[in-house]
């Protein structure tokens, strides 16, 4: 009999032009919660490099990362690197990853880099792929729009918060409309939640009246031991086991897999 094929994996860009927000947070936890059972990628897209920083790949050990796959066209199997998961890998941002911008405005389908170097057969390992966006809307955060099929926005419970989630999703419609027609919001993630903090529920209700059933119904607590994993290079399930912020992605990984089987 013959094999069946692997199924593509699916692309969710996590991005927010307003920085702070817990993006790179909840990319991290939220892959190292799926990779309990399905294999993930997570692209460290971000000049910055925390995501790769938070999974254990200080800045002097990383080499060649992102930066290579989309400038230098080198095979993002030969630069992926293994996590202390077993079925969560990583592309690391590299150094030269700050100049990506510059050198890509000039490119011939620059905004198609990072789509043309997943679409290869190496990519069908992977369940889910997930791409951390620096805090901006720049070439880099376009590229990751222009290879996602959807995209998570995390969202501080924060008076300024409404304003970014606005202008991320117009954009998100942009891209939709003249680049990815497949691109659509994954859904929008309460992160910092602090149930002492009335300003905390009125922003939860505010994104809920105005986006409904798009924002999820977990909601990330504002948690110390999250704040700390990174400096460690671990997800938080790994540094804490029984912290609130574990239990929250915990449960926000089987609440995106409830989604995803809803919309097929």
């Amino acid at each position: 009999m013959p094999v069946p094929a692997h199924k593509p994996p699916r692309i969710t860009a996590f991005a927010n032009q307003k920085g702070g927000v817990g993006k790179t947070t909840s990319a991290i936890n939220l892959a190292a919660a799926l990779a309990q059972s399905r294999r993930v990628l997570l692209i460290d897209l971000d000049p910055q490099g925390n995501a790769s920083t938070g999974l254990g790949i200080p800045r002097h050990e990383r080499g060649a990362g992102s930066y290579a796959a989309l400038a230098g066209g080198q095979s993002l199997a030969a630069l992926t690197r293994p996590t202390m998961l077993d079925k969560l890998t990583i592309l690391p941002a590299d150094p030269d990853l700050a100049g990506a911008e510059v050198e890509l405005a000039a490119t011939e389908r620059r905004e198609h880099r990072l789509a043309d170097a997943l679409a290869v057969p190496d990519m069908a390992g992977f369940d889910d792929i997930f791409i951390d966006c620096p805090p901006s809307l720049g070439l880099l955060t376009l590229n990751a729009l222009v290879a996602a099929d959807s995209v998570l926005v995390p969202l501080q419970c924060e008076f300024f918060a409404l304003e970014g989630v606005s202008q991320i999703t117009r954009t998100i419609d942009r891209v939709a409309r003249s680049l990815n027609p497949r691109l659509a919001l994954e859904g929008i993630l309460l992160t910092m939640f602090d149930r002492r903090n009335n300003l905390s529920e009125l922003v939860a209700a505010d994104v809920r009246a105005f986006f409904g059933a798009k924002v999820f119904a977990t909601v990330i607590p504002r948690n110390i031991r999250l704040s700390e994993a990174p400096s460690h290079g671990l997800p938080i399930a790994l540094y804490d086991p029984r912290s609130p912020g574990t239990a929250a992605y915990e449960a926000l990984a089987v609440e995106f897999l409830a989604r995803r089987k809803m919309a097929r």
